[in-house]
Protein backbone atom coordinates (compact mmCIF):
# COMPACT_ATOMS: atom_id res chain seq x y z
CA UNK A 1 0.00 0.00 0.00
CA UNK A 2 1.29 3.44 -0.94
CA UNK A 3 2.63 5.47 2.01
CA UNK A 4 3.14 9.18 1.41
CA UNK A 5 4.70 11.66 3.82
CA UNK A 6 2.39 14.34 5.22
CA UNK A 7 -0.79 12.96 3.66
CA UNK A 8 -2.49 12.76 7.06
CA UNK A 9 -3.86 15.45 9.37
CA UNK A 10 -1.64 18.14 10.93
CA UNK A 11 -4.14 20.16 12.92
CA UNK A 12 -4.47 18.23 16.16
CA UNK A 13 -4.96 20.76 18.99
CA UNK A 14 -4.26 23.69 16.64
CA UNK A 15 -6.58 26.69 16.53
CA UNK A 16 -7.20 28.91 13.51
CA UNK A 17 -5.88 26.19 11.23
CA UNK A 18 -7.13 24.72 7.95
CA UNK A 19 -6.36 21.56 6.02
CA UNK A 20 -7.73 20.41 2.69
CA UNK A 21 -7.15 17.62 0.17
CA UNK A 22 -7.62 18.35 -3.55
CA UNK A 23 -8.93 15.50 -5.71
CA UNK A 24 -9.16 16.25 -9.44
CA UNK A 25 -11.01 13.90 -11.80
CA UNK A 26 -11.29 14.27 -15.57
CA UNK A 27 -13.92 12.49 -17.66
CA UNK A 28 -12.35 13.23 -21.00
CA UNK A 29 -14.99 11.88 -23.37
CA UNK A 30 -17.79 13.56 -21.42
CA UNK A 31 -15.75 16.80 -21.24
CA UNK A 32 -16.19 17.05 -17.48
CA UNK A 33 -13.49 18.11 -15.05
CA UNK A 34 -14.39 17.69 -11.41
CA UNK A 35 -12.49 19.01 -8.38
CA UNK A 36 -13.45 17.78 -4.91
CA UNK A 37 -11.86 19.39 -1.84
CA UNK A 38 -12.65 17.76 1.50
CA UNK A 39 -11.29 19.77 4.40
CA UNK A 40 -11.64 21.22 7.87
CA UNK A 41 -11.38 24.62 9.53
CA UNK A 42 -10.33 24.81 13.18
CA UNK A 43 -11.34 28.47 13.30
CA UNK A 44 -12.31 29.67 16.75
CA UNK A 45 -15.09 31.74 15.14
CA UNK A 46 -16.58 29.09 12.85
CA UNK A 47 -15.19 25.58 13.24
CA UNK A 48 -16.59 23.19 10.64
CA UNK A 49 -15.69 20.65 7.99
CA UNK A 50 -16.58 20.98 4.33
CA UNK A 51 -16.50 19.58 0.82
CA UNK A 52 -16.01 22.01 -2.06
CA UNK A 53 -17.23 20.85 -5.47
CA UNK A 54 -16.24 22.49 -8.76
CA UNK A 55 -17.55 21.10 -12.06
CA UNK A 56 -16.22 22.52 -15.34
CA UNK A 57 -17.06 23.60 -18.04
CA UNK A 58 -20.56 23.72 -16.50
CA UNK A 59 -19.09 26.15 -13.92
CA UNK A 60 -20.97 24.59 -11.03
CA UNK A 61 -19.63 25.39 -7.57
CA UNK A 62 -20.91 24.16 -4.23
CA UNK A 63 -19.55 24.61 -0.70
CA UNK A 64 -21.17 21.97 1.48
CA UNK A 65 -20.77 22.56 5.22
CA UNK A 66 -20.69 19.82 7.85
CA UNK A 67 -20.28 19.84 11.60
CA UNK A 68 -16.69 19.96 12.78
CA UNK A 69 -17.07 16.57 14.45
CA UNK A 70 -18.20 15.01 11.14
CA UNK A 71 -14.55 15.14 10.08
CA UNK A 72 -12.00 12.42 10.83
CA UNK A 73 -8.72 11.19 9.33
CA UNK A 74 -7.21 7.75 9.45
CA UNK A 75 -3.47 7.86 8.75
CA UNK A 76 -2.59 4.27 7.93
CA UNK A 77 -4.18 3.36 5.62
CA UNK A 78 -5.04 6.96 4.76
CA UNK A 79 -8.72 7.95 4.66
CA UNK A 80 -10.56 11.24 5.12
CA UNK A 81 -14.15 10.88 6.28
CA UNK A 82 -16.68 13.71 6.35
CA UNK A 83 -20.06 12.36 7.44
CA UNK A 84 -20.92 9.62 4.91
CA UNK A 85 -18.28 10.73 2.37
CA UNK A 86 -14.91 8.98 2.12
CA UNK A 87 -11.64 9.86 0.36
CA UNK A 88 -8.60 7.58 0.31
CA UNK A 89 -5.82 6.43 -2.03
CA UNK A 90 -7.93 3.44 -3.06
CA UNK A 91 -11.50 4.75 -3.28
CA UNK A 92 -13.66 7.87 -3.37
CA UNK A 93 -17.29 7.74 -2.23
CA UNK A 94 -19.29 10.97 -2.23
CA UNK A 95 -23.04 11.54 -2.06
CA UNK A 96 -24.40 15.08 -2.13
CA UNK A 97 -28.14 15.59 -2.38
CA UNK A 98 -29.24 19.21 -2.25
CA UNK A 99 -32.33 20.85 -3.69
CA UNK A 100 -30.54 22.22 -6.75
CA UNK A 101 -27.56 19.89 -6.98
CA UNK A 102 -27.03 16.14 -6.83
CA UNK A 103 -23.75 14.27 -7.07
CA UNK A 104 -23.01 10.62 -6.43
CA UNK A 105 -19.49 9.38 -7.05
CA UNK A 106 -18.06 5.94 -6.45
CA UNK A 107 -14.68 5.13 -7.95
CA UNK A 108 -11.46 3.25 -7.37
CA UNK A 109 -7.94 4.66 -7.81
CA UNK A 110 -4.97 2.75 -9.20
CA UNK A 111 -1.34 3.41 -10.16
CA UNK A 112 -0.92 6.25 -7.66
CA UNK A 113 2.24 8.21 -8.58
CA UNK A 114 3.83 9.99 -5.62
CA UNK A 115 6.84 12.26 -6.12
CA UNK A 116 10.41 11.14 -5.42
CA UNK A 117 11.55 11.90 -1.88
CA UNK A 118 14.68 11.70 0.27
CA UNK A 119 15.84 12.91 3.68
CA UNK A 120 16.55 16.45 2.41
CA UNK A 121 13.28 16.58 0.47
CA UNK A 122 10.74 14.37 2.24
CA UNK A 123 7.96 16.31 0.46
CA UNK A 124 7.63 18.80 -2.41
CA UNK A 125 8.50 21.50 0.15
CA UNK A 126 12.06 20.15 0.40
CA UNK A 127 13.93 21.28 3.54
CA UNK A 128 11.14 23.81 4.23
CA UNK A 129 9.15 20.76 5.31
CA UNK A 130 11.08 20.87 8.58
CA UNK A 131 10.12 24.47 9.42
CA UNK A 132 7.18 24.42 11.87
CA UNK A 133 3.97 26.39 11.47
CA UNK A 134 4.53 27.90 8.06
CA UNK A 135 1.66 30.03 6.75
CA UNK A 136 0.84 27.47 4.06
CA UNK A 137 2.28 24.01 3.45
CA UNK A 138 1.83 22.14 0.20
CA UNK A 139 1.88 18.43 -0.53
CA UNK A 140 1.79 16.43 -3.75
CA UNK A 141 -0.01 13.15 -3.17
CA UNK A 142 -0.23 11.75 -6.72
CA UNK A 143 1.01 13.31 -9.97
CA UNK A 144 -0.93 10.81 -12.04
CA UNK A 145 -3.28 7.88 -11.52
CA UNK A 146 -6.28 6.12 -13.03
CA UNK A 147 -9.90 6.01 -11.91
CA UNK A 148 -12.73 3.59 -12.58
CA UNK A 149 -16.30 3.76 -11.35
CA UNK A 150 -19.47 5.78 -11.79
CA UNK A 151 -20.53 9.41 -11.52
CA UNK A 152 -24.11 10.61 -11.24
CA UNK A 153 -24.35 14.36 -11.77
CA UNK A 154 -27.79 15.98 -11.62
CA UNK A 155 -29.51 12.76 -12.74
CA UNK A 156 -27.10 12.08 -15.62
CA UNK A 157 -24.95 8.97 -15.25
CA UNK A 158 -21.37 8.70 -16.48
CA UNK A 159 -19.13 5.66 -16.60
CA UNK A 160 -15.60 6.35 -15.35
CA UNK A 161 -13.30 3.98 -17.22
CA UNK A 162 -9.52 4.41 -17.10
CA UNK A 163 -9.82 8.16 -16.55
CA UNK A 164 -7.05 10.26 -15.03
CA UNK A 165 -6.80 11.92 -11.66
CA UNK A 166 -4.47 14.07 -9.55
CA UNK A 167 -4.24 14.68 -5.77
CA UNK A 168 -2.54 17.39 -3.72
CA UNK A 169 -3.17 19.11 -0.39
CA UNK A 170 -2.61 22.29 1.66
CA UNK A 171 -2.56 23.06 5.38
CA UNK A 172 -1.66 25.95 7.67
CA UNK A 173 -3.39 29.24 8.43
CA UNK A 174 -3.80 31.15 5.14
CA UNK A 175 -3.07 30.94 1.44
CA UNK A 176 -0.20 33.16 0.23
CA UNK A 177 -1.12 36.77 -0.53
CA UNK A 178 0.27 36.32 -4.06
CA UNK A 179 0.77 33.11 -6.02
CA UNK A 180 0.39 31.26 -9.30
CA UNK A 181 -0.42 27.54 -9.58
CA UNK A 182 -1.00 25.16 -12.44
CA UNK A 183 -1.27 21.42 -13.01
CA UNK A 184 -2.06 19.05 -15.87
CA UNK A 185 -1.60 15.36 -16.64
CA UNK A 186 -3.61 15.32 -19.89
CA UNK A 187 -0.88 15.40 -22.52
CA UNK A 188 -0.52 13.39 -25.72
CA UNK A 189 2.26 11.54 -23.88
CA UNK A 190 0.29 9.79 -21.10
CA UNK A 191 3.34 9.57 -18.81
CA UNK A 192 3.75 13.36 -18.67
CA UNK A 193 2.41 15.24 -15.65
CA UNK A 194 3.36 18.76 -14.56
CA UNK A 195 2.86 20.86 -11.45
CA UNK A 196 4.07 24.40 -10.76
CA UNK A 197 3.59 26.88 -7.92
CA UNK A 198 5.23 30.24 -7.22
CA UNK A 199 4.22 32.16 -4.11
CA UNK A 200 5.16 34.89 -1.68
CA UNK A 201 6.34 33.09 1.47
CA UNK A 202 6.42 34.95 4.83
CA UNK A 203 9.28 33.84 7.07
CA UNK A 204 10.29 35.26 10.48
CA UNK A 205 9.66 38.93 9.73
CA UNK A 206 10.51 38.92 6.02
CA UNK A 207 9.18 37.32 2.86
CA UNK A 208 10.53 35.80 -0.35
CA UNK A 209 9.27 34.35 -3.64
CA UNK A 210 9.29 30.58 -3.40
CA UNK A 211 9.18 28.16 -6.32
CA UNK A 212 8.21 24.49 -6.41
CA UNK A 213 7.69 22.60 -9.68
CA UNK A 214 7.67 18.92 -10.55
CA UNK A 215 7.67 17.23 -13.94
CA UNK A 216 7.09 13.48 -14.24
CA UNK A 217 7.94 12.00 -17.63
CA UNK A 218 8.79 8.45 -18.78
CA UNK A 219 9.55 7.26 -15.21
CA UNK A 220 11.89 10.23 -14.69
CA UNK A 221 11.32 13.26 -12.52
CA UNK A 222 12.58 16.80 -12.89
CA UNK A 223 12.36 19.07 -9.85
CA UNK A 224 12.73 22.87 -10.00
CA UNK A 225 12.58 24.64 -6.65
CA UNK A 226 13.96 27.44 -4.53
CA UNK A 227 15.83 24.81 -2.53
CA UNK A 228 17.47 23.43 -5.73
CA UNK A 229 18.53 27.01 -6.64
CA UNK A 230 16.22 27.19 -9.66
CA UNK A 231 15.34 30.60 -11.12
CA UNK A 232 12.09 31.71 -12.69
CA UNK A 233 10.66 34.46 -14.87
CA UNK A 234 6.94 35.27 -15.17
CA UNK A 235 5.64 37.09 -18.25
CA UNK A 236 2.06 38.35 -18.07
CA UNK A 237 0.49 38.33 -21.53
CA UNK A 238 -3.10 39.19 -20.54
CA UNK A 239 -5.64 38.32 -17.83
CA UNK A 240 -5.82 34.73 -19.05
CA UNK A 241 -2.21 33.97 -20.03
CA UNK A 242 1.18 33.65 -18.33
CA UNK A 243 4.50 32.39 -19.69
CA UNK A 244 6.74 31.06 -16.93
CA UNK A 245 10.33 30.03 -17.62
CA UNK A 246 12.32 27.98 -15.13
CA UNK A 247 16.09 27.50 -15.31
CA UNK A 248 18.33 25.25 -13.26
CA UNK A 249 21.87 24.26 -14.24
CA UNK A 250 21.54 22.73 -17.73
CA UNK A 251 17.74 22.46 -17.59
CA UNK A 252 15.07 24.88 -18.82
CA UNK A 253 11.31 24.40 -18.54
CA UNK A 254 8.75 26.66 -20.19
CA UNK A 255 5.08 26.76 -19.15
CA UNK A 256 2.78 28.66 -21.54
CA UNK A 257 -0.39 28.75 -19.44
CA UNK A 258 -3.80 29.80 -20.77
CA UNK A 259 -6.93 29.73 -18.61
CA UNK A 260 -10.09 30.80 -20.49
CA UNK A 261 -12.43 30.82 -17.48
CA UNK A 262 -12.45 30.67 -13.70
CA UNK A 263 -14.80 30.50 -10.75
CA UNK A 264 -14.53 31.64 -7.14
CA UNK A 265 -13.63 28.99 -4.57
CA UNK A 266 -13.57 29.47 -0.80
CA UNK A 267 -10.08 29.79 0.70
CA UNK A 268 -8.63 30.12 4.21
CA UNK A 269 -7.65 33.29 6.05
CA UNK A 270 -6.20 32.82 9.54
CA UNK A 271 -7.75 29.36 9.58
CA UNK A 272 -11.24 30.62 8.75
CA UNK A 273 -12.80 29.71 5.40
CA UNK A 274 -13.68 33.35 4.76
CA UNK A 275 -11.66 34.35 1.69
CA UNK A 276 -12.03 33.65 -2.04
CA UNK A 277 -9.71 32.58 -4.85
CA UNK A 278 -10.24 32.17 -8.60
CA UNK A 279 -9.58 28.80 -10.20
CA UNK A 280 -10.05 27.42 -13.70
CA UNK A 281 -10.20 23.74 -14.68
CA UNK A 282 -10.08 24.15 -18.45
CA UNK A 283 -6.54 25.48 -18.73
CA UNK A 284 -4.17 24.72 -21.58
CA UNK A 285 -0.48 24.31 -20.76
CA UNK A 286 2.03 24.25 -23.60
CA UNK A 287 5.03 22.68 -21.92
CA UNK A 288 8.65 22.46 -23.06
CA UNK A 289 11.63 20.88 -21.33
CA UNK A 290 15.18 21.50 -22.58
CA UNK A 291 18.42 19.90 -21.41
CA UNK A 292 21.77 21.29 -22.61
CA UNK A 293 19.80 23.35 -25.18
CA UNK A 294 18.29 20.15 -26.57
CA UNK A 295 14.50 19.86 -26.60
CA UNK A 296 13.54 16.79 -24.57
CA UNK A 297 9.78 17.15 -24.86
CA UNK A 298 7.17 19.60 -26.08
CA UNK A 299 3.53 18.78 -25.49
CA UNK A 300 0.17 20.43 -24.88
CA UNK A 301 -1.73 19.69 -21.68
CA UNK A 302 -5.50 20.08 -21.40
CA UNK A 303 -7.99 20.13 -18.52
CA UNK A 304 -5.40 22.10 -16.59
CA UNK A 305 -6.02 23.46 -13.13
CA UNK A 306 -4.90 27.10 -13.06
CA UNK A 307 -4.88 29.87 -10.44
CA UNK A 308 -3.44 33.37 -10.95
CA UNK A 309 -3.56 35.39 -7.74
CA UNK A 310 -1.56 38.60 -7.87
CA UNK A 311 0.81 37.42 -10.61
Amino acid sequence: MTKIKDIGFHGHQRKNFFEGWYYKIVLEEANITLALIPGVSNSTQDPHSFIQVFVSPQMIFKYIRFNHNAFSVQDNPFKVTIAHNHFSLETIKVMIDEEDFKLKLECTLSNITPIHTNLLSPTIMGPFHYIPRMQCNHGIVSMNHYLNGNLELNSTNYLIKNQKGYIEKDWGTSFPRKYVWCQSNHFSNPSLSVFLSIAIIPMIGFEFEGLIANISFDKKEYRFATYTFAKFNIETIDNHTRIITLTQNNLKAIFHIYSPSSISLVSPKQGSMSDMIKEGLEGTIIFELHENDTLIIKDIGHHGGVEFSGY
